[in-house]
């Protein structure tokens, strides 16, 4: 698999692609709603990125950017080919894979500096750590942190934050955090976590990573998120993430359609045996009451984008 994430304008996204899907997404594009791809790599990094734009009947408009505005490229070709045969290499890091065709660079404009936050100490600290938190928890992308920073500390009469400002916050604390994981060695707990939810789901139980706010909303709507056949539910939601990444175990939320005591508890059996078998720590006494912990837990969620 790519390590890229690909979206689309028809408001697909499609996380770790192989060479021969992300070929057919080139090859399908060109219709209404549908005539353009971006391309990042995971994870995302600040003004990396690949897009393709087609129309039917048209070339394709082929652009990449390494890291700055001066460094933003485009060329016209003629098929899908080239831009498949480019954006394949972009996306394995090959060296020289852009040396086929005749780039130009886009000028897009001055850049704007971003003005330093006016934040007095507590104001900053507690900024800092609410998004460092949502960061460590790792399901939220750049654009999401971003935009976290700039609500965090509105009121009713004051905006402290610009989107330019929550932008900079954001990704800088997304590189260090980039850089932190760099370091991790193996598979880590959420890998493993990922692993026997998979497993879950493939078994009849469906199983959902940092779902929905709270327990209120993920009880309600994750009878919706069951295909047929569907037994049974596991489950953390945003406020189990938030815990687990500081490292306070998370809580797993879990139940069987049907509502029984006998059938909730033969879900919570399984969902155990495969946390487990994925070698991970679980606390349950067996009572169908009572929630599912891993604990200890080690939250490395390696971040996506």
């Amino acid at each position: 698999m790519l390590e890229i994430v690909v979206e689309t304008e028809s408001g697909g996204r499609y996380v770790r692609v192989s060479a021969e899907d992300l070929a057919e997404l080139v090859r399908r594009i060109g219709g209404d709603g549908d005539r353009f791809l971006v391309v990042q790599r995971v994870p995302d990094l600040p003004d990396v990125f690949a897009q393709v734009w087609h129309a039917v009947g048209g070339d394709y408009t082929l652009e990449h950017r390494d890291g700055a505005a001066d460094r933003h490229f485009q060329v016209t070709v003629d098929s899908p080919e080239a831009v498949i045969a480019a954006m394949t290499g972009w996306a394995r890091q090959e060296s020289g894979w852009d040396a086929a065709l005749a780039w130009s660079v886009v000028d897009m404009g001055p850049s704007c500096e971003v003005p330093p936050l006016d934040l007095d100490e507590g104001e900053y600290e507690l900024l800092h750590r609410r998004v460092r938190e949502v960061l460590v928890g790792g399901y939220a992308s750049r654009a999401e942190l971003a935009e976290l920073a700039e609500e965090y500390l509105v009121t009713e009469d004051r905006r402290p934050v610009s989107r330019e400002q929550g932008a900079a916050l954001a990704d800088r604390m997304w590189l260090e955090r980039v850089a932190e994981q760099a370091a991790w060695q193996g598979e880590t707990d959420p890998e493993r976590l990922a692993r026997a939810f998979a497993l879950l789901q493939e078994a009849g139980i469906t199983a959902r990573e940092h779902f929905t706010c709270c327990r209120t909303c993920g009880d309600s709507d994750i009878v919706g998120e069951s295909g047929p056949g569907a037994r049974g539910f596991v489950y953390f939601h945003a406020q189990c993430t938030d815990s687990a990444a500081a490292g306070h175990g998370l809580t797993l939320l879990y139940g069987a359609f049907d509502g029984s005591s006998e059938a909730t508890a033969a879900v919570g059996d399984e969902v155990v045996a495969a946390l487990e078998a994925a070698g991970l720590a679980v606390e349950w006494d067996r009572d169908p009451g009572r929630a599912i912990t891993v604990s200890p837990v080690d939250w490395r969620r390696r971040l996506v984008g």
